[in-house]
């Protein structure tokens, strides 16, 4: 028999995050409204609640359950976030069920755990955006997991002693105890699921809408393709069937590599699935309900019921953009339904009279069944009020587990840091967010004409779970801005160990799609509140940074690179010495210990070794050694370097001899060609983030060094400059400017800096953001003049008079002209 609805547990308040299903007659389940519930059976396919837990303020992301027995004997298990310094596990016992107090507390995960499993001996393992797993052992930590990347979104218990971890840096880990064995590549996009199956391996599902079946040596036996959005879950049927549930409303069930039958919900997300021993199946899902479908004909809900059921998910509105194009002069009418569909789960729209409709077949019936309503999106010449305004989209921003979302208007025809800086302010959230933001207002609404397209969005603050903005947009698959600084960068990791000669690495451009970097998916970055908002911008005392990357791709395709130079005669001299693998080896497990420890960008904890002076002369080697189409991911490490190791910037000498490789890998003493080749443009643009990392938290007292530099950025020609290139030059204008507010300004160089931001100022007419920053560096060094009684002499304030007049007139931005006004009054 098809399954069919058998009961529906409604309660929470909120989406249902976790189901859990271990008998035929109890259920669990945790949802966003702060509770976990615990359901029996009491008469039939009836549940009736027999105890709430409650997490205090706290969201609940995951539930899991350990039998009782002589060494666990607990009843169930839940995650509840903890306190901001500590997030833990809580566990109780059926008898403290009642009360809500927890048994135990495991506490150890610095971010939020979002994941749960455990073993039939008790042993639990938790995953986290804290990028770990941790296994515990009779309530203790036994083992650190220790190797994803970013956030762990799925965990599995093999056995007491091995485990499977999903996470998304798109990859599979398997664990003997706390080393890891072996890792599994494939998916494109983050794991978010895993399940065992019996005589083959295992099941993965992932954001990239496909789910894979793997053996344990690391062969995908096959892929199920059929959900047409992110994939949050699995589970098995007793009989071995997979189930699986994903964010377009469905519940698939999958046998001999085909989909045997769909199960459409009246909810946007399923967010989890769980099977019952009698072959039920249980899902939780975004409307805070939590059904239960079985294939006894016996369980079936009533006749009337299940109607009022199939009645409420023919009523659904569907956005045309989740179903397709919608061209309503196109489509058949009703006489299409009485074709067989040609594959389960098929989706068919028709024109009834005036309306659109979306039918899908399902194979168990051999019938098409009604599944809402197509509707326009919002958009397509409409628009969204917030706080008495009209905008385009108005985004739903999931900051942090816990708190409500934050709302981010934008419209399309203002530039985005507009919108971004509008946002922080507002949330008073760190400015160092600024870049991140913008990110994600361009990715999500790049090449969209307003109301069109997909309906799939990435969190720029947790990278995390269904990120829905208020309504939808298309996302073009060629507008991906390919940026080796942020989140987004795109390393691609070579697909097999032969490696190309070195004639045929291609750098690519890291921040187009045509690189040789693969897209990965942002840290989940929780930010932290703002001490107080500023009435004014200047002075702006907090520099801005390039610090984000992807540093296990970035490792890959060094050491690709280092094996193909290695690999070729003429060039097997270039590559590393043995002592020059162990010192970059090093640095990138730096990099990864301090990114990994770091909810928000700042310096790295003092229990992390410092590196030395060593390890940056061995990249100062590969940059004086390499060929330079082959040095991007060396400056690309240097930049982070720089970033994150202070006292690199602290050492005169070792910091000119690193800038004095980084300004001959870009080739800056040769002529400036128009446009410039892309390898250079590449280098010239770690150069410059370099550069802009530099003046950070340090001093200007290095007079001789700074004015030297000052002097060569003020040769380059900034009209042929590309927008990234001339918005990192205005980014070291103003962090040195930052830096003056600090430390004061030597006059030479408060002079050669005042006259490189009148230049960028004067030259740039297009790129409002590099115009933005060069005008807040001038304001801070007018106020820094001011501050130490050295005001500007009379041609400097009539320049800048005129260039604050022109850019006004450029640009009609409100910042720009707020900013403006301010700098007027310092004169």
């Amino acid at each position: 028999m098809p399954y069919r609805l058998s009961a529906t547990l409604t309660a929470h308040s909120a989406d249902v995050r976790a189901v859990s299903s271990p008998t035929n007659d109890l259920v669990l389940s945790a949802s966003r409204d702060t509770t976990a519930i615990s359901w029996t059976r009491h008469s039939g396919p009836e549940f009736a609640q027999s105890a709430v837990l409650r997490a205090g303020s706290r969201y609940i992301n995951a539930i899991a359950y350990i039998p009782p027995s002589p060494d666990a004997p607990l009843g169930e298990q839940f995650r509840r976030p903890g306190l901001p310094l500590s997030k833990g596990i809580d566990l109780l016992a059926r008898e403290n069920r009642m009360r809500g107090e927890p048994n135990y507390s495991l506490i150890g995960h610095s971010e939020n755990v979002c994941a749960l499993d455990t073993a039939s001996d008790g042993t639990i393992i938790s995953g986290s955006w804290d990028r770990t797993a941790k296994v515990w052992k009779k309530f203790e930590l036994a083992y650190d997991l220790v190797g994803h990347q970013q956030s762990v979104w799925a965990v599995l218990t093999i056995d007491g002693k091995q485990f499977l971890t999903g996470s998304a840096d798109n990859t599979i880990k398997l664990w003997n105890q706390h080393k890891n064995v072996r890792t599994y590549p494939g998916h494109t996009q983050a794991v978010r699921g895993l399940a065992l199956i019996t005589d083959i391996g295992f099941a993965s599902c992932s954001n990239d809408s496909e789910i894979r079946i793997w053996t344990m040596e690391g062969d995908v036996v096959y892929t199920l393709s059929g959900h047409t959005s992110f994939v949050y879950s699995l589970s098995v049927l007793p009989n071995g069937d997979i189930v699986s549930g994903g964010e377009d409303r469905t519940v698939r069930i999958w046998r001999d590599g085909e989909c045997a039958q769909t199960l459409v919900h009246p909810a946007i997300s399923v967010w989890s699935v769980s099977t019952m021993p009698n072959g039920d199946i249980v899902t939780g899902c975004s409307d805070g309900v939590v059904r239960i479908f079985t294939a006894e004909e016996s369980r079936y809900l009533p006749g009337d019921q299940l109607k009022a059921y199939e009645d409420q998910i023919a009523s659904q509105a569907l956005p045309a953009q989740q179903i397709g194009d919608v061209k309503k002069s196109d489509l058949p009418g009703l006489e299409v339904l009485s074709e067989p569909g040609k594959k389960p789960g098929e989706v068919k729209m028709i024109r009834n009279g005036e309306s659109v409709e979306a039918h899908q077949w399902d194979s168990a019936t051999s019938s098409w069944q009604k599944i809402g309503n197509v509707v326009d999106a919002v958009g397509a010449g409409r628009k969204q009020l917030y706080e008495g305004k009209e905008y385009d989209y108005v985004f739903d921003v999931d900051v942090q587990e816990g708190m409500p979302p934050l709302k981010l208007p934008y419209n399309v025809d203002e530039n985005p840091y507009t919108a971004a800086q509008r946002f922080l302010q507002k949330q008073e959230l760190p400015m160092t967010y600024l870049d991140e933001v913008v990110r994600f207002i361009e990715k999500n609404t790049s090449g969209v004409n307003i109301g069109g397209g997909g309906n799939q969005f990435a969190d720029p603050f947790t990278g995390a779970s269904r990120y829905q903005p208020a309504q939808s947009a298309s996302m073009g698959g060629g507008s991906e801005f390919a940026d080796p600084f942020t989140g987004a960068s795109r390393y691609r990791a070579p697909g097999s160990t032969t490696h190309p000669p070195p004639s045929s690495i291609s750098p690519g451009d890291p921040w187009t799609g045509a690189s040789r970097y693969s897209q990965t998916s942002s840290p989940p970055i929780i930010p932290q509140p703002m001490t107080s908002a500023r009435s004014k911008v200047v002075p702006m005392r907090d520099a801005l940074s390039f610090r984000q990357a992807n540093v296990s791709a970035m490792q890959t395709k060094l050491h690709q690179i280092n094996e193909s130079l290695r690999s070729e005669i003429s060039t097997s001299s270039l590559s590393m010495y043995p002592q020059e693998v162990s010192l970059i080896d090093e640095a990138f497990t730096y990099l990864s210990q301090v990114i990994s420890r770091l909810a928000h960008w700042t310096n790295p904890p003092a229990t992390v070794n410092p590196l030395k002076a060593s390890h940056l002369d061995a990249i100062i080697q590969l940059l004086e050694r390499w060929p330079r189409e082959t040095l991007y991911p060396v400056m690309d490490l240097g930049r982070l370097l720089i970033a994150f190791c202070p006292i690199y910037s602290e050492n005169p000498t070792l910091k000119q001899k690193f800038y004095t490789a980084m300004f001959n890998a870009s080739l800056w003493s040769e002529p400036w060609e128009t446009p410039l080749p892309r390898t250079r443009e590449t280098n010239v643009l770690f150069l410059f983030r370099a550069l802009a990392n530099t003046f950070q938290q340090t001093n200007a007292s290095d007079v001789v060094w700074v004015r030297k530099l000052l002097n060569e950025l003020s040769n380059a020609p900034y009209t042929d400059l590309s927008k990234a290139l001339r918005v990192a030059l205005s980014t070291i204008v103003l962090n040195l400017s930052c830096v003056g507010l600090k430390d004061g300004l030597d006059p030479d160089i408060r002079s050669l800096l005042f006259n490189l931001a009148i230049h960028i100022l004067k030259s740039e007419n297009s790129e409002s953001e590099a115009a933005y920053r060069a005008l807040v560096g001038l304001g801070n060094i007018i106020y820094e003049a001011k501050q130490h009684s050295h005001g500007l002499d009379t041609s400097q304030s009539q320049a800048s008079k005129q260039c604050l007049t022109a850019l006004s007139n450029t640009f009609s931005e409100d910042r720009i002209k707020d900013v403006s006004g301010e700098v007027v009054t310092l004169l």
